[in-house]
């Protein structure tokens, strides 16, 4: 049913990319990709956040950040997006993927939801806990479509 997953955040550079590498590794078979909705294109996977995925033994040095699409959008059945804003950022882009754009924390706090907050240019100590989320919420996701 969900065969391609598309992880979307703002830059692709700092959480969709960690994420979809996340996803990648718990859901072997998975079509799996990653965008932003104001991408900085071409960049690498943010240095913070790589050596973080790197020493979690995820695959994250060929990433290069892409912008996000309408027809990246209708490709993905499963749209996994970090915030409530970015939801309704794509439900203007496009109304119609509204149905299957969901927050990627959206089984954390008990079912009821967090979103995954933004560490770019941050502290060390803020890209450790978004991870953390992101581990907890893509094995949630892992459960739920596995």
């Amino acid at each position: 049913m969900f065969q391609h997953i598309l992880v979307v955040c703002i830059g692709n550079i700092c959480r969709s990319p960690v994420a979809e590498a996340m996803l990648r590794k718990q859901l072997p078979g998975k079509q799996l990709s990653s965008a932003g909705l104001n991408a900085v294109v071409d960049e690498g996977v943010d240095p913070k956040a790589r050596q973080l995925a790197e020493q979690a033994g995820l695959e994250v040095a060929s990433h290069k950040a892409r912008q996000l699409t309408p027809a990246m959008l209708q490709a993905a059945d499963l749209i996994l997006v970090m915030s409530d804003g970015q939801r309704r950022a794509i439900a203007d882009m496009s109304p119609a993927m509204l149905g299957k754009t969901m927050r990627l924390g959206q089984w954390l706090e008990n079912g009821q939801g967090k979103d995954i907050p933004d560490p770019y240019q941050k502290s060390q100590e803020v890209f450790y806990y978004v991870h953390r989320l992101m581990d907890d919420a893509t094995r949630a996701w892992a459960r739920k479509l596995g």
